[in-house]
């Protein structure tokens, strides 16, 4: 029962968060400067066809009109037809979305193979000099901005070691694989092209890391923090009484139980990821959701602006249910209070 209590409060959340981002964004979209149906029309374009091209959008009606029509036709599954590629949003986000989601799964498995380990051995080795470097790289993870980072990447394996590329999704001479799942690495190996995934896997890099690195602070510092807190507690004193080996102790008993409530914060940072692929999508011209709200920002594409904020805070709310659900599943008490 309390499992379906779980799935039925966060569709609501879920209710309230869209409604509440798709009101603010609506309004402050149509706050911006700028006539979409002039862009649409061209610089030169009669005076007579721009007024058409904004009364066929609908822009000649009150914007509370105007954000009732768009919910109506948003509870059918219709976001709009985009302004820039006149496509319909939905088929725009299907294209793209898959390539953020992909970036995002590679910076956070970054964050964790370097974030876990680092976190473990300072929590171990509290006050020594292996603490004192994973304070230094969270610090300096946390406080770098992801712009700064990315275009430094590039300098140094793009521009002068020459060994990575610096934008892009697959090398151009390679066709992308098969789609199923529009992951490049699962769709090539899938097809078993081991030359398209070992491409897609090098066009990763660079930007994964400018995402993964800036992560790796925050679950070190939670995985520390949890660590510490957990090696004082009586089982582990038990543990070691009892003549179990300190690498045992650490995996099977501190480790096991520290990273539960870690569940939280490495799922708040994947929606994170999700969201702050923008700035780092721009940078390296990755084909993802962030690249493409940039360029409809800049074109006044409102149903495009409004499709990709309904679709990452869906995703937000939704990442955070499983995130409760991951909770229950792990921790005992959670389980037996219901």
């Amino acid at each position: 029962m309390s499992f379906i209590n779980t799935i039925r409060r966060r569709f609501v959340f879920l209710f309230l968060v869209v409604f509440g981002v798709s009101l603010v964004t609506f309004v402050i979209s149509h706050m911006i400067p700028g006539n979409p149906a002039e862009m649409i029309a061209g610089d030169k374009a009669p005076k007579e066809l721009v007024e058409k091209i904004y009364k066929d959008m609908g822009l000649d009606r009150p914007v509370l009109v105007q954000y009732f029509k768009y919910m109506s036709n948003l509870l059918q599954g219709d976001l709009g037809i985009s302004i820039r590629t006149q496509r319909p949003v939905l088929d725009d986000i299907l294209i793209f979305f898959p390539a953020t989601l992909e970036l995002a799964a590679v910076a956070l498995s970054i964050s964790l193979i370097f974030g876990v380990p680092l976190g473990g051995l300072s929590a171990l080795w509290k006050g020594k000099a292996i603490d004192h470097i994973g304070h230094t790289i969270s610090v300096t993870g946390i406080s770098t901005p992801a712009f700064w980072l990315g275009l430094l990447l590039i300098y140094f394996f793009y521009g002068k070691l020459g060994i990575l590329p610096a934008s892009g999704r697959i090398d151009s001479s390679l066709a992308p694989p098969v789609h199923v799942t529009g992951l490049y690495l699962v769709d090539s190996l899938i097809a078993g092209d081991w030359t398209a995934f070992k491409s897609a896997f090098k066009y990763l890099l660079l930007p994964s890391l400018t995402l993964g690195f800036i992560h790796v602070g925050v679950v070190m510092r939670q995985i520390r923090s949890a660590m510490l807190e957990v090696l004082r507690e009586d089982y582990i004193r038990t543990a070691r009484a009892s003549g179990l080996s300190p690498a045992r102790i650490v995996l099977d008993h501190a480790l096991r139980n520290a990273l539960i409530p870690s569940v939280t914060i490495v799922g708040l940072a994947f929606g994170d990821l999700l969201y702050g692929a923008v700035l780092t999508e721009s940078i390296f011209a990755w084909p993802g959701m962030g690249n493409y709200v940039v360029l409809s920002i800049t074109a006044l594409d409102f149903p495009a602006i409004m499709g990709f904020t309904i679709v990452a805070s869906t995703v937000y709310v939704l990442v955070n249910l499983v995130v409760d659900l991951i909770y229950a599943a792990l921790d005992p008490q959670i389980r037996a209070i219901g």
